[in-house]
């Protein structure tokens, strides 16, 4: 802090004026003069996987970039997301060098003893992709096929059900673009994914003549949350109340129509939002 002297009082006291009605942290989280302490939220995601969130030029954007930003904006925060790649999501998360994560991921039983969720804000499936002319039509029917996934992932796991833990035939990529190019290029017979991620690329690529096909007796229904560590309880609390308004306003259903054209299951979102408290 620099000196005080008889010639800068005048600007010290409008200085100190100024200080008392801005937020020193710089997070412009302020809401009725209430929340003034509110910092900026350091948020990892893996920016790969459209449409949920990928890199568009040296931006993030993204269905779940956008409901976040809405619900960061409801609790009174601002934030810096930063693409790590996936696994350096769990990793960092634990050694505290980021407040949250948010990547579809997957509220799992597993995930809930090291990590805390928010409520439930998405209802995902795991679906196969395959070529318009594949005789594959459920999961079974993967078995004797080569099946590209992202590694660590829900969908990894799904497979190893059916196929067995690290058999020869799944081919674990780091990111779901590096799994779609091994079916683009003839390496895998199918790719197993979230079906949001898998169907929005079907639909923005028909000449690639690619179909999706779901099989509800083997792949679970997922919700996906956004991860804090543990003893993030208050900032928890602060985002499931957000998550909730943002999805009352109407504002998640505009969100969610924009990006995939349909309306969201509100029903079965609320009821699992309802289980998890």
């Amino acid at each position: 802090m620099k000196k005080v002297t008889v010639f800068s009082i005048l600007l010290v006291f409008l200085f100190l004026a100024a200080c008392g009605t801005s937020d020193t942290s710089g997070t412009g989280g302020e809401k009725d003069g209430e929340d003034a302490g509110k910092k900026t939220l350091k948020v990892m995601t893996d920016a790969a996987y459209a449409p949920f969130e990928f890199m568009e030029g040296d931006k993030i954007v993204g269905f779940e970039i956008d409901v976040l930003k809405a619900v960061a904006e409801e609790a009174g925060y601002e934030l810096d997301i930063k693409h790590t790649g996936w696994d350096p999501i769990f990793v960092e998360l634990n050694k505290g060098s980021y407040d949250m994560a948010i990547s579809s991921i997957s509220i799992t039983e597993d995930r809930e003893k090291e990590y805390l969720f928010t409520i439930p804000f998405f209802l995902s499936t795991n679906k196969i992709m395959i070529p318009e002319d594949s005789d594959i039509k459920t999961a079974e029917d993967l078995k004797g096929k080569k099946v590209a996934v992202q590694a660590s992932t829900t969908g990894h796991f799904a497979v190893e059900k059916v196929l067995g833990e690290k058999h020869p035939d799944i081919k674990a990529f780091e990111n779901n673009n590096l799994a779609i190019l091994e079916l683009d290029s003839g390496g895998a017979d199918a790719v197993v994914a979230d079906n949001g991620v898998i169907e929005y690329y079907a639909a923005q690529n028909p000449d690639k003549n690619l179909k999706v096909v779901g099989d509800k007796d083997t792949f679970d229904a997922e919700f996906y949350g956004m991860m804090f560590p543990k003893g993030s309880d208050d900032l928890k609390a602060d985002f499931d109340k957000a998550i909730e308004a943002v999805i009352e306003s109407g504002k998640y259903t505009e969100i969610y129509k924009e990006w995939f054209g349909t309306e969201p299951d509100l029903e079965a979102l609320k009821a699992e939002q309802e289980a998890s408290k």
